[in-house]
């Protein structure tokens, strides 16, 4: 840890902010750590410390952030970096996350929602970057977690066959109901992850974090991260005028759309399912298995739908309920 405080050291020292008092700021899931650094007259940045040798690339932060920021949306402005050693000194957008937000004044919620979800629309109809696509085969790999990690971890015990029927029979799903032309999904869409900046506006009125996972996927992605989401719970009524809402701005097919929000969202807390799990059993983080039944209950409500038929009765007879027991073993 020393040689890395010493790399952080040498960096601010070739910028304006050497002198400026730090403070930690909450991390996520990742090896990422953020400190807020404070002027003499109050002034914030914040600086981002992404470990190269734990697995960490700021590139493709910065790529990001800038192509969004080209279109008029509000990710943090990258004010120095040092890409090789990992450290990037960021706009500070402030502490009102949404789920914040929602928390002190409820009756802000639905404007809330509704400027994600508009700036969703005004992302989608952006020019594409190139990016990786995040198509079925991987989607399938990805809910594949849910039998590897979570069914797995709860169990004591692998079942690779059953992981392959699962993943192979998902890809089809997926092939068939996930179509379109790509756009920028970023992943991890939600209400932890946006800010209210209501001094701006339009769009920019909401702050952008933890995009540097984007792909190139379907337009209900992010929309799913938004409403299904794993850490608050979102009234049913605001996910439904939301959907409906994307679908009339960005003149989305409604049936197609709908069905493909759907899968989409079994894929997405299938794969959460795994994660949580994997971050739990593997990385000592039990505080994440707490939000598993959250997650179970959007995948389970999702799991009816008919374009699923084919690997619902999979699906309900492999993975256990999240009971506390259940639970109980998820834990390291």
């Amino acid at each position: 840890m020393t040689d890395r405080n010493s790399l952080r050291e040498t960096f601010l020292s070739e910028t304006a902010y050497a002198s400026w008092q730090c403070a930690p700021l909450a991390g996520d899931a990742s090896n990422r750590r953020y400190e807020r650094l404070t002027g003499s007259a109050g002034e914030t940045v914040v600086l981002m410390d992404a470990p190269p040798d734990k697995g960490e690339d700021v590139r493709p932060f910065i790529r990001i952030a800038e192509y969004l920021r080209a279109q008029g949306l509000s990710a943090p402005e990258i004010l120095a970096k040092d890409v090789e050693h990992g450290f990037l000194l960021l706009e500070d957008l402030g502490d009102d996350l949404y789920a914040r937000v929602i928390e002190r004044e409820p009756a802000l919620e639905r404007e809330l929602y509704e400027a994600a979800t508009d700036a969703l629309v005004a992302l989608h109809q952006a020019p594409m970057p190139e990016l990786a696509p995040y198509g079925p085969r991987l989607m399938a790999e990805m809910a594949g977690l849910a039998l590897s990690k979570y069914r797995d971890g709860i169990h004591g015990g692998r079942d690779p066959e059953l992981q392959s029927r699962f993943e192979n029979q998902f890809e089809d799903i997926l092939r068939e109901t996930v179509k379109g032309d790509p756009v920028l999904v970023q992943r991890d869409y939600h209400a932890e992850n946006l800010l209210w900046l209501p001094d701006r506006d339009g769009v920019a009125r909401v702050g952008l974090l933890d995009f540097q996972d984007a792909r190139a996927g379907h337009p209900a992605y992010d929309l799913v991260s938004l409403l299904q989401d794993a850490r608050r719970d979102v009234p049913a009524g605001i996910e439904m005028q939301m959907i409906s809402r994307y679908i009339t701005a960005a003149g989305a097919d409604e049936s197609g759309f709908r069905t493909a929000y759907t899968v989409l969202g079994v894929q997405r807390n299938l794969r959460i399912l795994g994660v949580f799990a994997r971050l739990s059993l593997d990385y000592g983080k039990p505080h994440y298995v707490d939000l598993i039944p959250r997650v179970w209950d959007h995948f389970i409500r999702g799991l009816d739908h008919s374009a699923l038929a084919p690997v619902a009765g999979l699906l309900r007879d492999s993975l256990p309920a999240p009971t506390p027991e259940n639970l109980d073993k998820l834990r390291p």
